[in-house]
């Protein structure tokens, strides 16, 4: 179960760190096979955070890169039930990122 909420962890943080409008990329829609590549890319960016270590240059720079659109839907209750999301903007802010205000991203809403 600990390996899963870190996991789950890693996707919540790259959730919030991709909500920035100024790191959004183009408006063009993603395939289903993009969004699983970048999901993909991701994790294995940033498994240093799933065992508990703070993020590298090259995770910040993947979760910068990361269309929001692919992952928000899953972000769900049961997801978000696993994850301390005070530690996610934590290690947000670790990025160099502000965590926006109030923003909606599937089953979340930041503080």
């Amino acid at each position: 179960m600990a390996g899963s909420s870190r996991i789950f962890m890693l996707l919540l943080a790259m959730v919030v760190l991709t909500m920035w409008p100024e790191v959004r990329m183009g408006s063009a829609a993603l395939s289903a096979a993009q969004c699983i590549e970048e999901r993909r890319l991701g994790v294995n960016a940033c498994k240093p955070v799933i065992f508990g270590k703070l993020p590298t240059p090259a995770c910040c720079e993947r979760v910068r890169v990361s269309h929001i659109e692919c992952v928000c839907p899953d972000v769900t209750p049961k997801v978000i039930a696993l994850i301390d999301l005070n530690r996610a903007i934590r290690l947000i802010e670790g990025c160099g990122r502000r965590v926006p205000r109030h923003f909606k991203c599937g089953s979340i809403t930041t503080p």
